[in-house]
């Protein structure tokens, strides 16, 4: 119970609940919106709370994607989104989550990397194909296998676009290898056509560590429970055999089978740095795109000019909302103070919104966020003025407040 000009009012539990409410929902707020907020990470859940800025704030890259097929091949709407999807798992695994991966008419992509300091590195992760490709080298000795990195080879496996424009995989002859993604072909005068036992389509998790003995950094696998049969039924009739692993027709390592791997995890190891390893576990972790794509289109914008822009509008914003609170408060008195708070309540959870969600910001989006705040102190305005009426109507405190409510709403 509290007393205001003469008149006696009762909070009603109805509104101490409310009141609870609002109490709780700004304190969480707060917390959201504090800088290097830790973020959730407790029962199961992994969630990270950071503001994320657009291109235009931060700087970064923007490039248009398109398919690297002739003009006449149909490529369907499920390839499209199909490879959309990968290339934005491949962007989110490279870590760069403010990314923007979006179609940009039938055979087209447009992605905005912002943040991105090496694009080149990026663009070339994200376009690769990805086709890995796990190769017998039985008939081959170690030292021979290790002579051949980084070389490209024939397998009997590949992906390739048919005369009626249709993206299948081929494959050399009819004659089926049981438990394999291929066929059986034959070995060219010319050149060596080497067996895939396997592809990276088996794969099911994909993960970067160090081993504690070596300090090595190696590449981990988990396979599905088809592709740990394939590999169990090949590790064990081909121990001390090598086993090359091919990404894109270049072989990158050359393990010998020491024994039958029969759990369906292996390791990829090699001289990789951090970064080398994180790409390549990113392309496989992701799949094979659809289509191959291609870069037509891509520009830099710088992180100075970026910052300036967000310097500014934040400036813009702050002074603008400076005068509007300074307006409220002298014009309307006890009740301004009330509205101004009102509406820092409002900024404050609005913010905690975008930052939880997250919503990128981008320019635009910091001037539509002004633009509510402004709105919503124009109907304390409205509220304000109706009030004045009927308090000189001669209407009492708490039934003015109530009309002036109603009736500006």
């Amino acid at each position: 119970m509290f007393e205001l000009g003469g008149d006696i009012y009762l909070m009603t539990t109805s509104n101490q609940r409310i009141l609870i409410l609002i109490f709780f929902i700004v304190a969480i707020s707060i917390w959201i919106v504090i800088p290097n907020n830790p973020g959730i990470h407790i029962f199961g859940i992994e969630k990270d709370i950071k503001t994320r800025l657009g291109l235009d704030l931060v700087g970064g890259v923007q490039a248009l994607l398109e398919a690297d097929l002739p003009s006449t091949t149909n490529i369907t709407a499920e390839d499209m989104d199909t490879a959309i999807k990968i290339v934005e798992n491949r962007v989110n695994g490279l870590g760069l989550n403010e990314a923007v991966v979006q179609k940009a008419g039938e055979r087209r992509i447009v992605v905005e990397l912002p943040g991105e300091t090496d694009p080149e590195k990026a663009l070339k992760t994200i376009k690769t194909t990805g086709l890995l490709e796990f190769v017998d080298f039985s008939d081959i000795d170690n030292s021979t296998a290790i002579s051949m990195l980084n070389t490209k080879i024939q397998t009997d496996y590949e992906q390739s676009v048919q005369a009626e424009g249709t993206i299948t995989p081929t494959v050399a002859s009819s004659e089926t290898i049981t438990n394999t993604d291929v066929v059986t072909t034959s070995t060219a005068a010319s050149s060596t056509v080497f067996h895939t036992v396997m592809t990276g389509k088996y794969l099911k998790t994909v993960q970067v560590s160090t081993d504690p003995q070596t300090n090595q950094i190696e590449i981990g696998f988990e396979l599905t429970s088809d592709g740990a049969k394939i590999f169990a039924d090949h590790t064990s009739t081909h121990i001390g055999k090598v086993l090359a692993i091919v990404l894109d027709k270049e072989i990158i390592s050359v393990p010998s089978i020491e024994t039958a791997i029969t759990e369906g995890t292996g390791r990829i190891t090699g001289s990789y740095t951090l970064e080398e390893a994180n790409a390549l576990a990113v392309q496989l972790r992701y799949g094979s795109l659809p289509i191959p794509l291609k870069v037509i289109e891509s520009k830099t914008v710088g992180p100075t000019l970026g910052q300036d822009s967000l310097t500014k509008s934040m400036r813009a914003g702050i002074i603008g909302f400076i005068i509007v609170m300074l307006f409220m408060g002298i014009y309307y008195r006890v009740p301004g103070l009330i509205a101004n708070l009102a509406i820092i309540v409002y900024a404050l959870i609005a913010f905690a919104s975008y930052k939880f969600i997250p919503i990128t910001l981008t320019l635009p989006g910091i001037a539509g966020f002004l633009l509510s705040t402004g709105s919503a102190l124009d109907a304390n305005i409205l509220i304000f003025e109706r009030l004045k009426e009927e308090l000189r109507a001669g209407k009492r405190l708490d039934m003015a407040i109530s009309l002036g409510w109603k009736r500006a709403w």
